[in-house]
């Protein structure tokens, strides 16, 4: 799935109007197991000038880039820190690492050929779904716009939630995000 659409999901099930940290963290939690690929590929074209095609069909996949994305795409990991969490009663730690967990859980199906080894540090297996939410080849005709859907529900969601008006335009930032792609491809 899409980052803007994890966050927003993370943040529909995890944050509380109440509580800043909870809210930020449930953003976290949708955010993080995305973050290495933002910071490894955004490193890899604007500083090393690596052609995206290079970074997406070849580095993605290099064992370098899976070492990082085994760590932060394990459901061990975030489900051992969620565990602790709720165990401690951190209502922090259970909101980030809830919504990654949920981040996960949405991954998973959704990807085919480009998926990650969610089941580290006890198997490095990567499932190779049927489906893509990017690929035409396996359904992202359908996935996509349903994804879509669902976003703008959730930020509907929030936006009534959350009397926030930082938040609120952060909601509308996160689905501007999520629709921008499926326009520009409609209209070109």
């Amino acid at each position: 799935m899409n980052t803007p659409a994890h966050i927003i999901f993370g943040m529909a099930a995890f944050s509380k109007p109440a509580s800043k940290k909870v809210t930020i963290a449930a953003a976290a939690g949708g955010l993080l197991p995305d973050l290495s690929l933002y910071l490894l590929a955004g490193w890899s074209i604007a500083i090393q000038k690596i052609p995206a095609q290079v970074v997406f069909e070849e580095k993605y996949f290099s064992r370098e880039w899976m070492n990082v994305f085994r760590i932060d795409n394990s459901f061990l990991f975030w489900g051992l820190l969620c565990a602790i969490s709720i165990v401690r009663r951190w209502t922090i730690g259970i909101a980030c690492s809830g919504a990654a967990l949920l981040h996960l859980a949405l991954d998973l199906p959704l990807h085919h050929d480009d998926g990650r080894p969610h089941f580290w540090p006890l198997s490095n297996w990567v499932f190779q779904s049927p489906l893509s939410y990017w690929d035409r080849n396996h359904g992202a005709l359908w996935i996509a716009p349903l994804e879509t859907a669902l976003v703008l529900a959730g930020a509907v969601l929030l936006f009534r939630r959350h009397k926030s008006l930082t938040l609120r335009v952060f909601f509308g930032i996160l689905a501007t995000m999520q629709v921008a792609p499926m326009l520009v491809w409609i209209i070109f």
